[in-house]
């Protein structure tokens, strides 16, 4: 037999100094491990912003225990277990442990989301409150919140110096060029590059918009489901860092899909000749969008990614030209 659910939840307004505190104890405890996770999943490639929330996790650690030390005088050893889920009216976050990619602009986001509710929180307490002592120290804790506005602020400042911070952006960097713009770059490059002969092979043999069209669809689609597993299968990103296999599989996938869409869709055009110059013109553009990207994201010197990739596709393009025409 199956229990019923139960969804009820008292109001804020509803609650009594004693359940007031035991909600902040475990509040700040709920607060702290979640700092304290942030910063484990932030160590490897972050420490600097990794050291600011595990000072921002000791902060809350001493705002419980000043909160437990109150509550034992007032009420007794027994704390009762009153969660936010318990009390109508607080932001339900998703847990930042079930999201896949957690980088540091949302753990930043995170924690001054989290403060500001729990500046909110502070300040109605202590206005409900009749007891001085418990008034007292809402009051403060408020204060304690909105006094530099934002904790992670605050020690963002004190711990993460110019130089840290250029060091994350560099390896925030590294990593999305390691985990997405390498693997879509290698089949942008391969879908672009070595479907340019068979396609213009394929078009001078046949002179037909419609049947180069079907080859070169066929050979797209076909090469990016094949470069889209064959990259997902390579590793599973746990020791070499690049991320996860299904990312890195449809960013190679899909880009290789387009890299040989991109010059095979003016094939819908009925005359053969203007699509086959339209496709053309869309080659060169490709290729000078991959070089681009190489010297953007991958820190390769744009007259060496030129004469890679552009002059490399031309003499990719003449051998399927040379073919085709034979």
């Amino acid at each position: 037999m199956t229990l019923p659910r139960i969804t009820a939840k008292k109001k804020f307004s509803e609650l009594n100094e004693q359940e007031i505190l035991a909600l902040a104890i475990s509040g700040e405890e709920d607060d702290a491990r979640i700092y304290m996770s942030i910063a484990s999943r932030l160590q490897e490639n972050f420490p600097h912003s990794a050291r600011v929330f595990m000072e921002m996790a000791q902060e809350e650690m001493s705002h419980k225990q000043r909160l437990e030390k109150l509550y034992r005088r007032k009420f007794g050893d027994i704390i009762p277990l009153i969660r936010k889920d318990d009390v109508a009216g607080f932001v339900r976050h998703q847990a930042e442990w079930l999201l896949p990619k957690f980088d540091i602009e949302r753990a930043r986001r995170l924690a001054l989301v989290m403060e500001l509710e729990t500046y909110r929180f502070y300040k109605r307490a202590a206005e409900r409150a009749k007891d001085p002592e418990v008034k007292k120290l809402l009051g403060w804790l408020a204060q304690q919140e909105k006094h530099h506005e934002s904790l992670a602020a605050k020690l963002e400042l004190e711990l993460v110096d110019a130089d840290a911070r250029l060091e994350e952006q560099q390896a925030a960097k590294r990593l999305f060029a390691l985990q997405v713009v390498q693997p879509g770059l290698m089949g942008l490059m391969d879908g672009a590059v070595s479907s340019v002969a068979p396609i213009f092979a394929a078009a001078l043999a046949t002179q037909d918009s419609w049947q180069t069209f079907l080859v070169g669809a066929a050979m797209s689609i076909g090469s990016g489901i094949s470069m889209g597993l064959a990259e997902a299968m390579s590793d599973d990103g746990e020791l070499t860092g690049r991320g996860q296999p299904v990312i890195r599989g449809l960013a190679s996938g899909i880009m290789t899909m387009l890299g040989g869409l991109g010059f095979t869709w003016p094939f819908l055009v009925a005359d053969f000749w203007t699509a086959f110059w339209i496709a053309i013109v869309m080659v060169v553009i490709e290729l000078i969008g991959i070089a681009w990207i190489r010297y953007r994201f991958m820190d390769t010197p744009f007259s060496r990614a030129f004469i890679q990739i552009v002059l490399g596709g031309f003499i990719v393009l003449l051998v399927g030209l040379f073919i085709g025409g034979a």
